[in-house]
């Protein structure tokens, strides 16, 4: 099997669906287009859903696509496994009531075995248990033995978010070998371990749910394929994570350069870098998009992951700013996919070196506070740090509740979340009274030419 490069595989499969008669479109921006459901773009589909539920017409019947998202559902996971991120690729090929199961499956398997080179004998289809017609596809017209195609259950094979359309889904595995494997007698498909890894998935929405498990046939059917385009190229670069394809150890690689250290010597060490190496990634694309940091919503998430990243900096003894520095290989790697980038790096640049000051002007003094928390901890034989004292942090020195909560669970500790939410809401009810004072004294010195302050000419 031929290695080609993340750049390379994304032109691959986005050119092989346009001579399939699909439209390529531009990735979508992660900041959601009249969609209040979600804070980011989190899957490849999410900005086409208006073209899926009949609300606007979409361009051609037949769309493919690379688009960026971001997931923070296992945000304090990534670094400590190999497997979690939050920023990735998603390819995708659609159909809004074009073709169906039969072109999407052959489709899918022509573009793994003949145009990147997958060994055909070393991929496993699964189908949703009751989609006979998924399986007899498989079985009858692709040529797989039955015994190499896997029946799961709703809870792996059926796509379905509350009400509305869903349906079954087909995904292809990729058996890696045994080096991969967890060893054990009974190790196939659909184990937790990581040598058979799911590349492909084609969900055919041909129903219509009520939430309550009863489903209507749809009139027009759908395609919703997605591949990880970072998952692919662990496969076929044939390396152990996401963190060692080609885009992302450019990044992995400068921060070690920074830190003066290398990967997989030090455990605690590989993890402040792995997360580095993910959160540079988020916040860059996020940047780009025009996603300022901020206390709340898109904003907080942007503050979370750039502080973070900028705490474990310094763990690894990086001395001063440095997210900018790895920002330009972000941007000098995915440039080809993502123009938009090159485009605004003056910007970005910018925009990261003024966070990151803002931090670095209180992060030592806010870490020397919270050791000393800790130390009373310690002493009271406590686990859980006081709302209050977490807001302090928040407030004064700029730690994210998210920040002082994963500092703490690296001593067993953790933080009083519902104490600091008080906390906050106090602190709005003060902001808002402070407001309507300031207001009153406008509208006092405007009338009359003095200013007031609590009812006191100054």
């Amino acid at each position: 099997m031929q290695v080609y490069g993340v750049n390379e595989l994304r032109k691959m499969f986005l050119e092989f669906f346009e001579s399939k008669g699909h439209l390529k479109l531009n990735s979508f921006s992660l900041v959601p287009h009249n969609d209040n459901s979600l804070l980011l773009i989190n899957s490849g589909m999410a900005p086409l859903k208006p073209y899926f539920t009949g609300q606007e017409i979409p361009p051609r019947n037949r769309v493919t696509t690379c688009q960026k998202c971001i997931r923070t559902g296992d945000i304090e996971n990534v670094g400590k496994t190999a497997r979690h991120g939050t920023f990735f690729e998603m390819l995708g090929n659609f159909s809004f009531g074009d073709y169906f199961k039969h072109e999407a499956i052959a489709w899918s398997w022509e573009f793994l075995t003949e145009v990147v080179g997958l060994d055909p004998n070393r991929l496993y289809p699964s189908v949703y248990e009751n989609d006979d017609e998924a399986f007899e596809i498989w079985n009858k017209e692709i040529g797989i033995a039955p015994e190499n195609i896997f029946r799961f259950g709703k809870k792996d094979n059926f796509w379905e978010h509350g009400a509305g359309p869903c349906g079954p889904c087909s995904e292809i595995y990729y058996d890696r070998g045994e080096k991969y494997g967890c060893g054990e007698p009974g190790c196939t498909v659909g184990c937790e371990c990581d040598r058979y890894i799911e590349v492909w998935n084609n969900v055919f929405t041909q129903f219509n749910g009520d939430g309550n498990g009863n489903y209507t046939e749809l009139e027009n059917k759908n395609i919703d394929t997605g591949m990880g385009l970072e998952r692919l190229a662990t496969v076929v670069q044939d390396v152990t994570s996401i963190f060692d394809v080609d885009t992302m150890k450019a990044i992995r690689d400068k921060v070690c350069e920074l830190a003066h250290t290398e990967y997989q010597v030090d455990t605690k060490k590989d993890v402040s870098i792995r997360k580095i190496t993910d959160h540079i990634r988020s916040v860059t694309f996020m940047a780009s998009d025009g996603v300022i940091p901020s206390n709340e919503g898109r904003g907080y998430v942007f503050r979370r992951l750039l502080r973070g990243a900028a705490r474990h900096g310094r763990l690894l003894g990086i001395e001063g700013n440095f997210m900018a520095e790895l920002a330009k290989v972000v941007i000098r790697e995915s440039k080809d996919g993502y123009p938009e980038l090159e485009e605004k790096k003056e910007y970005i640049i910018k925009l990261l070196n003024i966070e990151e000051d803002k931090f670095n002007k209180t992060i030592d003094q806010g870490l020397n506070i919270l050791a000393e928390m800790e130390k009373e901890l310690e002493k009271s034989n406590k686990k859980i740090l006081a709302g209050e004292d977490v807001f302090k942090l928040y407030d004064t020195y700029g730690f994210p509740i998210d920040l002082t909560k994963e500092i703490l669970e690296e001593k067993g500790s953790t933080v009083d979340e519902k104490g600091f939410r008080e906390a906050m809401e106090v602190q709005r009810v003060t902001a808002r009274s402070a407001r309507g004072t300031t207001l009153l004294c406008y509208q006092r010195w405007t009338s009359c030419g003095f200013r007031y302050y609590n009812d006191q000419r100054c």
